[in-house]
């Protein structure tokens, strides 16, 4: 046998110290998955509790299996990786195995981890939701006011052309347009527009309270929605207030876009100036009447680029974006997590390695178990064996010959067995049986001697 050398002696003496290791570990191995498969598996039920709307006793046993199956699958697949996986020793066969471990912890992650994650993190994430809605119905109530005010700025618009119509009547009433001092024709003109324009000021004055009454009741109702975002308790008792306000604010910024006056002031301009009624021309000779028709055809110009220049103002006003339609969609924990989770990877984290950390323990048993086989191969068999294993083998060895022996004695020694009785005489009378003559010993040259009279048989 030739002697090992000092790499492959040092190798062996590695190898099982690691086959040592390898041995203790493995005893709390089941042990560890199990602890590890009943916490997936109580956290899966939490998750699954949430998304079930009955609270019955069907939903309860519905629940209580799921996450039975859950947890005993996930202990049979890592135990059948841990097992299997470190064994293999072909390329082929450990690139099987590890596509076979990366497809069974996808679906591990499918049917367990995003509910565990739900059971972590359900509620915060329920309640980012609420938070997230009222973001946006605050982006929303502020944009449709924003726009209601835009649009009552267009008072001031009104009220400066107002100003100048009343300011042409006063300088008609003293004469210095037509020439006519007076209230005649072209001074009637100008009163009506502006009158007109003073009723469109005093509706567009009336509705600057009404939006800012809305916008305070919004502001509200939005207090009321932050506050239970972040109050105590369960989140479902919540939720179903917080769509009760939900409606409510949605009615207030609608009624904020119909508060805009943007469009009462583009249908206004457009009228200004085709809704003129002339009056006739009370001039007391042709010239004066033909003064009054000239000023009057200056006033309607006036009035088509004042009519203009409102038109335009207040398509700018409605040219704005309108406010974004928000609508409160009730979300469950499951949901939640999925649809923001990227404000909540720890508690992924947490839900998935709580699944996945036995695939770390496969990784090491197999670096493992390719050592303790690198460490051996080198080294022949019976340059393996401890001491211990030595002894064991040679007393099994004694074991094996002395049993051996016995059977070749056994076959040797012949068979004997004990002379039968004779039978008993029919009528129960005692049967004298003489013993047979013990036979003489012979004797080299001696002769033999007849037995005594009365011995014989």
């Amino acid at each position: 046998m030739d002697t090992l050398s000092r790499a492959e002696a040092q190798g062996l003496r590695h190898a099982r110290e690691l086959d040592a290791h390898m041995g203790a570990l493995g005893a709390i191995t089941p042990t560890a998955l199990g602890v590890l498969a009943t916490a997936s598996g109580i956290y899966t039920y939490l998750g699954v509790s949430s998304l079930l709307d009955d609270t019955g006793a069907l939903s309860f046993f519905a629940a209580l299996a799921y996450s039975i199956a859950v947890s005993v699958g996930i202990f049979v697949f890592w135990s059948w990786m841990m097992r299997l996986l470190p064994a293999v020793r072909t390329a082929s066969a450990r690139i099987g195995l590890l596509l076979s471990m990366a497809l069974g912890s996808l679906a591990i992650v499918a049917m367990s981890s995003w509910l565990n994650a739900a059971a972590l993190a359900g509620a915060a994430a329920v309640e980012q939701h609420l938070a997230e809605t009222v973001q946006d119905y605050q982006d929303s109530l502020e944009r449709a006011h924003a726009i209601a005010v835009s649009a009552q700025a267009l008072q001031q618009d009104v009220a400066r052309t107002r100003q100048t119509f009343e300011d042409l009547s006063e300088r008609e009433a003293a004469g210095e347009l037509s020439g006519l001092a007076g209230q005649g024709a072209v001074f009637r003109v100008l009163r009506q527009k502006s009158d007109e324009l003073a009723a469109l000021e005093a509706q567009i004055a009336g509705q600057g309270e009404l939006v800012e009454q809305a916008f305070a009741e919004g502001n509200a109702i939005l207090s009321r929605m932050r506050a239970l975002t972040v109050e105590r308790g369960p989140v479902e008792p919540r939720s179903v207030t917080f769509s009760e306000e939900a409606v409510r604010l949605a009615g207030i910024i609608t009624r904020l876009r119909q508060l805009s006056v943007a469009p009462l002031v583009e249908r206004a301009a457009r009228d200004l100036e085709a809704s003129v009624v002339l009056p006739e021309l009370d001039g007391g000779s042709e010239a004066a009447r033909e003064g009054q028709a000239a000023t009057i055809g200056s006033v309607l110009s006036v009035l088509g680029q004042r009519a203009a220049t409102l038109e335009q103002a207040a398509e700018q006003v409605m040219a704005m974006p309108p406010a974004a339609e928000v609508a409160y969609v009730p979300i469950s924990a499951a949901d939640a997590v999925i649809l923001y989770a990227g404000n909540f990877v720890p508690s992924w984290a947490g839900a998935i390695a709580i699944d996945l950390l036995p695939a770390v323990l496969v990784l090491v048993a197999m670096i493992v178990e390719a050592a303790i086989r690198a460490g051996r191969e080198p080294a022949a068999t019976e340059d393996a064996l401890t001491l211990g294993e030595l002894r064991a083998a040679l007393a099994g060895l004694r074991e094996v010959e002395g049993a051996m022996t016995r059977a070749e004695e056994a076959r040797e020694v012949p068979q004997t067995r004990a002379p039968e009785a004779p039978a008993a005489p029919p009528d129960g009378s005692e049967r004298h049986v003489e013993p047979d003559p013990a036979p003489e010993p012979e004797a080299k040259g001696a002769e033999v001697r007849p037995l005594a009279p009365g011995r014989g048989g």
